[in-house]
């Protein structure tokens, strides 16, 4: 099979063209013939243009790739090494949503072929490539998992925004249901990944590797969110007091912050699914997850009654809030915490203005129902600096006056200004 797909006899799909599958795809077209499917077809019609639409990667990414986008099912047909990195997020209950991997799954089976290979990278909780999806693709397909195809799980790694560790420097961890599925896989991946690969054991452990990185990250966070919240009650500055325990040589540093993202606001709530679903109740990961989402909350009291404090009345407040993106020089605005932060003041009464340089108007209103400022004015009676973007960064202290109202209150989520903090007239950060 491996020799076949290198000289491109066979091809390789890639179901699912987000900040994931696009650059897997594009690095996999350097080296065999490729396949990109998107359900999306103004995603995929940007892409035949040389577009990313997540503004991840240049123009030039796309260049001299065997690469075919496509929105059309059918076309799956012709490839026989699938790989599926679709979206995998939560509903309103918080409950792990499956369709879109459950949709992905039925489009394969339907073009799955005996000796073809199917991959997965989205993330799920342990169990749920063999126990959920390999069914569907037997169903669809009407061949039989492990004796007519094979499958296996590599979690994915990308971290939208980090142009230093790209795809190729990113340790790979793969998975197969058997010893053969995982040297094919491990292979495939090897022609694109620099950093090495890392054979798992077994597809359940890959799955519970991506679950518990991501799930390490969302609990020394809300530690730090913990700590933030007792330590403004007793008026001390949480990243001075990080940065002093940040001396002694095995102190893990991290900062507080809102929890966003597809990964570590996510990734916990599929683990607490499964782990439920076999009766046990996991009291730290809850937790963790308890603090993490009741930040914006916090956040919004605080300047609320700073608003009272200073003989503001909240209902009667503008306030402009920088940033809606979940992280910082991305255009991703899917489950951004800030939108969390926004409604809340908006439950006050407050009039906010939106404003971001990397996010669309367009999907900010479909997914949101929020509106973004097209010109930032003047006579905010507080300013949120919610995001990080490098746009944000070298504004200065002198900006925010000539559009504060009156004093300037600046809630400096991010902490970029708190070496100018004593130059606003109120300065609060994490």
């Amino acid at each position: 099979m491996h020799p076949a797909l290198l000289h491109k006899q066979k091809a390789i799909a890639v179901i699912g063209l987000g900040y994931v599958g696009l650059p897997l795809a594009l690095e996999l077209a350097k080296h065999f013939r490729v396949f990109g499917f998107d359900i999306n077809a103004e995603r995929v019609a940007l892409m035949q243009q040389g577009i990313d639409p997540t503004r991840e990667l240049a123009p030039g990414a796309f260049q001299d790739v065997d690469i075919h986008f496509t929105a059309d099912a059918a076309d799956l047909q012709q490839a026989h090494f699938f790989i599926i990195a679709v979206p995998t997020d939560i509903n309103e209950h918080k409950v792990p949503n499956l369709i879109p991997l459950q949709k992905a799954s039925e489009s394969v089976g339907k073009a799955l072929k005996p000796g073809d290979y199917v991959v997965y990278e989205s993330t799920v909780y342990p169990g749920c490539t063999e126990e959920d999806c390999l069914p569907i693709l037997e169903t669809h397909s009407g061949l039989k998992g492990g004796q007519d195809f094979k499958i296996g799980y590599s979690p994915e790694r990308i971290n939208p925004g980090d142009k230093t560790r790209t795809l190729p420097t990113i340790l790979k961890i793969v998975s197969g249901c058997d010893a053969e599925a995982l040297a094919t896989i491990a292979l495939v991946y090897r022609q694109i990944i620099t950093a090495g690969i890392y054979e798992a054991p077994n597809i359940k452990v890959a799955e519970a590797a991506k679950v518990i990185e991501n799930i390490q990250r969302d609990l020394n966070i809300s530690l730090v969110n913990e700590l933030a919240m007792i330590f403004d009650r007793m008026d001390i500055d949480t990243n001075a007091a990080l940065a002093a325990a940040g001396t002694k040589w095995n102190f893990h540093r991290y900062a507080p912050g809102l929890v966003g993202g597809h990964c570590i606001g996510v990734d916990p709530y599929y683990l607490l699914h499964k782990a439920r679903q076999l009766g046990i109740e996991p009291q730290v990961i809850a937790a963790g997850r308890r603090i993490n989402d009741a930040m914006p909350i916090w956040i919004a009291k605080n300047l609320v009654q700073t608003l009272l404090q200073k003989g503001k009345n909240p209902s009667t407040s503008k306030v402009l809030v920088m940033g809606i993106t979940f992280k910082e020089d991305v255009a991703d605005i899917r489950n951004s915490k800030v939108v969390d932060l926004i409604k809340e003041l908006m439950s006050y009464s407050i009039h906010v203005q939106i404003t971001d340089p990397w996010a669309s108007p367009n999907e900010v209103a479909h997914e949101y129902k929020l509106s973004l400022t097209e010109q930032v004015g003047t006579a905010y009676d507080a300013i949120v600096l919610a995001v990080g973007h490098q746009e944000y960064k070298n504004l200065g202290m002198d900006y925010f006056r000539t559009i504060a109202h009156g004093e300037l209150i600046l809630f400096d989520l991010k902490g970029l200004y708190q070496g100018q903090r004593d130059e606003a007239d109120c300065y609060w950060n994490l």
